[in-house]
């Protein structure tokens, strides 16, 4: 059974910076595909990040240059590095992650961007 596991969240002042991570296991296919969502109370889970095996990476206009996502192919890990954080990115974050047979996502980590 795959598990995914995000780490990482927390309260921030505006401007501040946090790392998520994500840890993915358990699968017995190759993890091509790793991304971070986020959900704010009565909207629809939106996209944040996401990256391959191969490093290709793609990012929401909305936080592009302020996130960096990385990741760890050999420990199934991504990171996402938030840099000059805003009040708007404020919401719960999850992971996915993709292999060849499905798609699984963590329970989410909670980011609060407030003075």
């Amino acid at each position: 059974q795959v598990q995914v596991v995000e780490s990482g969240g927390g309260l921030v002042q505006p401007g501040g910076s946090l790392r998520l991570s994500c840890a993915a296991s358990g699968s017995r296919f190759s993890i091509y595909f790793m991304g971070w969502y986020r959900q704010t109370p009565g909207k629809q889970r939106e996209f944040v990040a996401f990256i391959t095996d191969g490093d290709i990476t793609n990012y929401a206009e909305s936080v592009r240059g302020r996130f960096t996502i990385s990741r760890d192919n050999a420990k199934n890990t991504v990171y996402l590095q938030m840099n000059s954080l805003k009040p708007e990115d404020t919401a719960v974050y999850y992971c996915n992650a993709k292999d060849g047979l499905d798609n699984y996502w963590g329970q989410g980590t909670q980011v609060t961007v407030s003075s």
